[in-house]
């Protein structure tokens, strides 16, 4: 068994359904359970029209379901038009849409909109592609059975980033997935979307449909995880940075989960955690070319010095400054403390005896986090940063690499830099305008020959 996930640009649209269909059809001998997104930018316009109604602005809100119903009620013309239940899906999908109205018409009224509520609206985008996949790949003769995730995924009740529970999950997949497959059904569940225990709606956050596929891929003892996005699979560095970026055919766990970390888009952090801790394969292929090799995630991958460039930019860097803390017990449990009463997680961290630097890609409790740490000492603030981590399991093992790194980025100003723990991601931060020019550097300097 198998478990296949596409992402919001392989459900995007009719075409991209059908090239979907044919990936899930020619995998049918390994017993595939499918995951669904989001058609691509659904779930952006769900939560913005959520805030835009509670702000009042009703009419511009409405106008987002109309658009969203159109287009979901045109992938059912095109994907179904001559079959029989075609009209009930597209009319359970019209249903939806009066249902996310009528959410954006209570959230007016109150003038604000919770964590709950938001999540509450967020969860239709894969409640309507999962439903129509399911209906597609039934018209192609695929036996697909439509479920709820939300009866598998069991998570907190922390809305917009829930936490999963996975040995609910594992149990309700039992119950409620391995009957379908074992009699032969191709389940299809929307990725992204859980519930709490007691049955109210949640979201798992960025990355949460990847995160799903890897939950249930665990919590069924998958043979593999498959990853279908738009780009060919994990590449040496972004295309759109590098127009020499080149693929890895194979990449170790290690090194997939800090390149996710550290700005690679194709994969979140969190997506292979559950597959990690048992050892599944994960693999990431393109749908638009689907003859592509694409990427293998193992255990057992080749060790390279280094084998991607990643970066993020939008990075703020916060300074603690405690002179009066010189030696003190307990000061920088005082700074994360503080960190982690505000639900914020930080990339790179430098200490000194009376200081300590970090960076934050979520800036979103910057002004909370400001007032507390100003209890411990001076707090500066640095905005327009950005990080370019270069990853590598074998960077510990090569003494050069530091200094490869640094002739490459000639006079570029370097405000932090890290070697992990692990000894796989040298990590930079520099000013956040000069980012492609440093990607761009150190792809030249590690991946111009076939032998570097």
């Amino acid at each position: 068994m198998i478990v296949v996930k596409f992402g919001g640009t392989s459900v995007g649209d009719a075409d991209a359904i059908r090239r979907a269909t044919d990936v899930v059809a020619s995998r049918a001998r390994r017993t595939p359970v499918v995951v669904v997104s989001a058609a691509s930018g659904t779930t952006t316009e769900l939560i913005e029209l959520a805030e835009q109604a509670a702000r009042g602005q009703l009419i511009g809100a409405l106008r987002s379901v109309e658009h969203i119903r159109e287009r979901h009620i045109a992938m059912c013309d095109a994907l179904l038009r001559n079959v029989p239940t075609g009209a009930d899906t597209t009319a359970e999908i019209a249903a939806m849409c009066d249902e996310i109205a009528s959410l954006a018409e209570a959230l007016n009224t109150l003038g604000h909109v919770t964590p709950r509520s938001l999540d509450a609206v967020a969860s239709f985008g894969e409640q309507m592609s999962s439903l129509l996949v399911t209906e597609a790949f039934r018209a192609r003769g695929i036996p697909a059975e439509h479920v709820d995730a939300r009866e598998v995924m069991v998570t907190s009740d922390h809305f917009t980033s829930a936490e999963p529970r996975p040995d609910a999950i594992a149990e309700r997949a039992r119950e409620i997935i391995a009957p379908l497959v074992s009699a032969g059904k191709v389940p299809v569940l929307g990725g992204y979307i859980g519930a709490t225990s007691s049955g109210i709606t949640t979201t798992l956050g960025r990355g949460g449909s990847d995160y799903t596929a890897s939950l249930l891929g665990a919590a069924l003892g998958a043979e593999d995880i498959e990853i279908w996005t738009d780009v060919d699979g994990m590449l040496t560095a972004d295309p759109r940075v590098v127009s020499g970026a080149r693929l890895i055919p194979q990449i170790r766990f290690d090194e997939a989960s800090e390149l996710a970390s550290f700005g690679a888009k194709v994969l979140h952090p969190n997506t292979i955690a559950p597959a990690v801790r048992l050892g599944i394969p994960v693999y990431i292929y393109n749908t638009r070319n689907p003859r592509q090799s694409g990427t293998r995630i193992t255990f057992d991958a080749p060790r390279r010095a280094v084998t991607a460039i990643a970066a993020k930019g939008d990075v703020t860097m916060v300074k603690v400054s405690a002179p009066r803390m010189l030696l003190a017990q307990g000061f920088l449990r005082g700074v994360f403390e503080i960190f982690e009463r505000h639900r914020t997680s930080v990339d790179v961290v430098s200490t000194s005896e009376v200081s300590v630097s970090v960076t934050l890609d979520d800036a979103s409790h910057l002004d909370e986090l400001v007032v507390d740490l100003r209890m411990l000492g001076d707090v500066a603030l640095e905005r327009n940063r950005a990080i370019v981590a270069i990853v590598g399991s074998g960077i510990g093992d090569r003494a050069d690499c530091m200094g490869r790194a640094l002739t490459a980025l000639g006079d570029l100003h370097i405000y932090m830099l890290s070697l992990s723990a692990t000894g796989i991601n040298l990590t930079l931060v520099l000013d956040g305008d000069r980012m492609q020019d440093a990607v761009t550097a150190l792809h030249s300097e590690f991946f111009a020959s076939a032998s570097a």
